[in-house]
Parts: C-alpha cells; sequence; structure tokens
C-alpha cells in the first residue's frame, strides 16, 4: 500500500497520451514525465557544448535540447550527440536544411517551430530526414512567433491562434504518416499558456511538452513556471517539461524536479522540509539549511529530510521523514531516524552528522530497490 493509495486526495492524475520515443527515453502514455533543459553555449563549441550538457545530465536532465542555427552548429552536433549521454533534441528555426542536417549527425528530436519553418512542402522534407534517421518530431508553437495568417485572422496572439497552429502542423505530420511526434504550444503569458494547453489537451492525444517560455530570471522565472506548470501538471497535463529560465540550465533542471517533487510526481535527491526560522530556533535554521543543500547535492536516491528549528512542528515533521533533526535548547537538538527519535548531537556537529547520516539512509534505500 503506498501513501497515496491511503491519502487519495495526493494523487494527481495523468491525461491519457500516446507514447513515443526521444531516443531511449519514452515521452507520454505510463511514462514518467521526463525533464529537460537546453543549452545556452554556441554550438560550433562542441567541447563547451559538450561539458554543460554533462552538467545537466548529473542535475538529472532525462535530455537535452541544442540550438542548430548554422552549419557550423550542426557539423558539430556529430562529435556532441557521441559524447551526450541523453538523448539530443534539435532545435531549429527558420532553416529547415538545418533539420536534415542535424538529423543526419544523430539527433534523437527535430524541435520545428510552425511560425519559421516554411512552406508544406519544407515540412515534408524534414519529415523524410527524421524517418530515414529514426528521429522524433516536436511541434513548438510559441505565442511570439506565431504564422501571420493566423495573427491576421484572431488579431493578436491567443491561445485559439496556438491551437490551431499546432492542430494545423498535427495533420501534416499525419498526413505524411508520421506519429513521432510530441507538441508544445508556449507563451510567456501564464493564462494564454495555461488556457492553449487545456484546449490543447482536449484537441490530440500527442504528448505533450509543456513550458513557461522566457519565463524570466532565475527567482521571477521560477515562480512564474511553479505556477504555470504546476497547475498543469495538477491537471494531468504534461508528459515532458523544460523550465526556461535567464540563468544556468542546470537551475532549470534543478526547478523541474522540485516541480514535480512537490506535486508527488518525481522524486529525486534529497527534499528537505525546514522551517522558515524564528526566535524559538534553537540553531541558525537558514544557515544550515544552505550549507545542506549544497553538500547533498550529490545524493540521487528520492528521501527526505527535515530539518526544523523548534519542538513546536519539528517533532511531528520527522515523523515522516526519513532522517530529522529538531533544535532543542543548550546548543544541541534530536536527531530522527526512519521517523523515530533516536539521539541527540551537539549543533557544532549537526551539519557533519546529518550528511553522513543521510548518506547512510540513501544506501540503506539504494539496497532495499535492488535487493
Amino acid at each position: 500500500m503506498t501513501l497515496n493509495s491511503i491519502r487519495p486526495w495526493r494523487n494527481v492524475y495523468r491525461r491519457k497520451s500516446r507514447k513515443i520515443f526521444v531516443g531511449n527515453v519514452p515521452v507520454g502514455g505510463d511514462a514518467p514525465i521526463s525533464v529537460q533543459t537546453m543549452t545556452n553555449t554556441l554550438t560550433h563549441d562542441a567541447s563547451g557544448t559538450i561539458k554543460q550538457i554533462l552538467a545537466c545530465v548529473d542535475a538529472g536532465a532525462d535530455m537535452v535540447r541544442v540550438s542548430c542555427p548554422d552549419i557550423a552548429s550542426t557539423k558539430a552536433m556529430h562529435e556532441i550527440v557521441k559524447e551526450s549521454p541523453v538523448p539530443l533534441i534539435a532545435d531549429i528555426h527558420f532553416h529547415y536544411k538545418r533539420a536534415i542536417e542535424a538529423a543526419e549527425a544523430g539527433a534523437a528530436c527535430l524541435r520545428i517551430n510552425p511560425g519559421n519553418i516554411g512552406s508544406i512542402e519544407r515540412v515534408r522534407d524534414v519529415i523524410k530526414a527524421a524517418k530515414d534517421y529514426g528521429c522524433s518530431m516536436r511541434i513548438g508553437v510559441n505565442g511570439g512567433s506565431l504564422e501571420k495568417d493566423l495573427l491576421e485572422k484572431y488579431g493578436e496572439p491567443c491561445p485559439e491562434a496556438m491551437i490551431e497552429s499546432g492542430m494545423n502542423h498535427i495533420r501534416i505530420l499525419q498526413d505524411n504518416d508520421f506519429h513521432e511526434f510530441k507538441i508544445s504550444v508556449k507563451a510567456s503569458d501564464v493564462f494564454m499558456s495555461a488556457a492553449a494547453y487545456q484546449g490543447l489537451a482536449d484537441a490530440t492525444d500527442a504528448p505533450i511538452h509543456v513550458g513557461i517560455t522566457e519565463a524570466g530570471g532565475l527567482t521571477s522565472g521560477t515562480i512564474k513556471s511553479a505556477i504555470g506548470l504546476g497547475n498543469l501538471l495538477w491537471m494531468g497535463i504534461g508528459d515532458t517539461m523544460r523550465v526556461s529560465l535567464s540563468a544556468d540550465p542546470v537551475e532549470e533542471v534543478k526547478v523541474g524536479f522540485e516541480i514535480l517533487k512537490s506535486l508527488g510526481l518525481r522524486h529525486r535527491g534529497v527534499n528537505i522540509i525546514s522551517c522558515p526560522s524564528c526566535a524559538r530556533q534553537g540553531f541558525d535554521v537558514i544557515k544550515t539549511v544552505a550549507e545542506l543543500e549544497k553538500r547533498l547535492e550529490h545524493i540521487k536516491t528520492p528521501m527526505s529530510l527535515s530539518i526544523i528549528g523548534c519542538v513546536v512542528n519539528g517533532p511531528g515533521e520527522a515523523l515522516m521523514t526519513d532522517v530529522g533533526f529538531t533544535g532543542g535548547g543548550a546548543g544541541s537538538g534530536m536527531v530522527y531516524w526512519a521517523g523515530k527519535q533516536d539521539h541527540k548531537i551537539g549543533n557544532e556537529q549537526m551539519v557533519d552528522h546529518i550528511v553522513m547520516l543521510v548518506e547512510k539512509r540513501a544506501k540503506e534505500l539504494d539496497a532495499k530497490v535492488f535487493k
């Protein structure tokens, strides 16, 4: 019996969608919601791009998108694909031939923008390349770059225009007997994006890539994405996702997993439950949590850690976590192990001691999984 089975109000139900594959990563159907990001290096700098991809993969990225704006970039893709441990998505705008070159170079997926990819004939050429080289595709509709005829029809970017754009291109792919595709309808406006995604989810069974495009910097963009993506995922919409931040792509991956963890949709690493601190705290909670977050980044095992400054909520929170520490008095606090009160430790030794306990608990949990 799982926690969700005994607490049904915790359940998040997934919209039913077809399953496709991006390389070896399943997307849609019963597959986990995959987290992706996009490099911001110059793609023709193969070594720099590979380095960034590896950092993103270490943070948990299931796939990585790489911009291919010119021939130098698609040439570099040959080397980049060989060195990447996860499937790569070639991001294509304006130049359909770059999509064909990226497919030849080994990209697992081709992202095309209906607003600037060009004529149906060009799309057909891209479809042929995708078939020839075993690529999937993403129809990437963006509120900021809709087709001119749709802007004339609707007067401005709107959910209806975005949905129509996406469905038009779905028909092109299907008419050419191509079905390994996913679709997104992104906008920088949370309300527009949410409305477009809800309409799209009703109109197709294709896997949906969710995102709030151009969300902003690390703090503002995280909040905006958490609101927009959190609500969509809560409604069951979303098979793969990207958090778009004006920040290091590694941060996008971290925020993506935090959003999924908050909804119980996917778990990776240590989930730290901590109080905001107040005059009752028995130790410096803010400083302690910041240090623990940094020192526990290497833990990939899903587990929970509670760090609470005093006994008001500390014991209760610790009962539901793998490891816990509750501040007391006289420079020490209580350590909890697997939800049970275990022993006391001085505040000065607390951080090193908790890191040791978390690493120990992670090994125990891993041993259970692989037993």
